[in-house]
C-alpha cells in the first residue's frame, strides 16, 4: 500500500511538509491537498497563504512559469527539517532535451526539499485527486526516487500525458530504493 510506504519514508525523517500555494491558487484546493497528505503522513502538514510568483520565474515568450525557478525559490525558502510543495493552476515548464520550454505537471529536486505541482495540464472531474498524485510523485523525487517504468507506480513518468487515473501506489522496486 503506497500510503503506509510513504508514511514510513517521510516519518522516519520527522519532516514538516509545507503546502505553499502560489498566486490565485484556491485556498480550499490547497487545504484539500494538505488533508490528502495528512491521510498518508502522521507528521506536521502546514498550509501557507498564497504568495506571488518570483519575478524571474515567468517565461514571457510562452506565458509559462519555469518550474526549475519555482523549486529553486521554494528550496531557498525551505528550512532544514521541512519539505515544500508549491501548488499552482498556471502552466509550468522545464527544459527537456532539445525542448527549452517543455510543459509539465510537476517537478521536484531529486533529492531535495522542494517540488511544484500544477493543475494546468490535468483534465477531467477529479483534478484535485490527480494533483495530489502529482504532488506525491514529486515528493518521491525529493526523497531520491527516480522515474519508474512499472504500470500503476506513482513514480511512473507521465511522458506528456495525463494518465494519473491509472497510478495507484509505489511499486515494489520503488519501495526497495528507499
Amino acid at each position: 500500500q503506497s500510503n503506509n510506504f510513504f508514511k514510513k519514508l517521510i516519518n522516519k525523517q520527522k519532516l514538516t511538509i509545507v503546502i505553499q500555494p502560489f498566486d490565485k491558487f484556491p485556498q480550499a484546493s490547497a487545504n484539500y491537498i494538505a488533508n490528502q497528505v495528512k491521510k498518508v503522513y502522521s507528521g506536521s502538514v502546514v498550509v501557507k497563504k498564497p504568495i506571488n510568483f518570483p519575478i524571474n520565474s515567468l517565461n514571457s515568450k510562452r506565458s509559462r512559469y519555469r518550474a526549475d525557478s519555482l523549486i529553486r525559490f521554494l528550496s531557498k525558502n525551505t528550512s532544514s527539517g521541512f519539505l515544500s510543495i508549491g501548488l499552482t493552476n498556471k502552466d509550468i515548464s522545464t527544459t527537456k532535451g532539445k525542448y527549452q520550454d517543455w510543459g509539465i505537471m510537476g517537478l521536484g529536486y531529486c533529492p531535495g526539499k522542494s517540488c511544484i505541482a500544477s493543475t494546468y495540464r490535468l483534465k477531467g472531474n477529479n483534478q484535485l485527486d490527480k494533483l495530489y498524485k502529482v504532488a506525491i510523485h514529486e515528493l518521491g523525487h525529493t526523497q531520491g526516487l527516480a522515474h519508474c517504468p512499472e504500470k500503476g507506480c506513482l513514480m511512473r513518468d507521465a511522458k506528456g500525458k495525463d494518465d494519473l487515473n491509472s497510478l495507484h501506489s509505489f511499486c515494489r522496486k520503488c519501495k526497495a530504493v528507499l
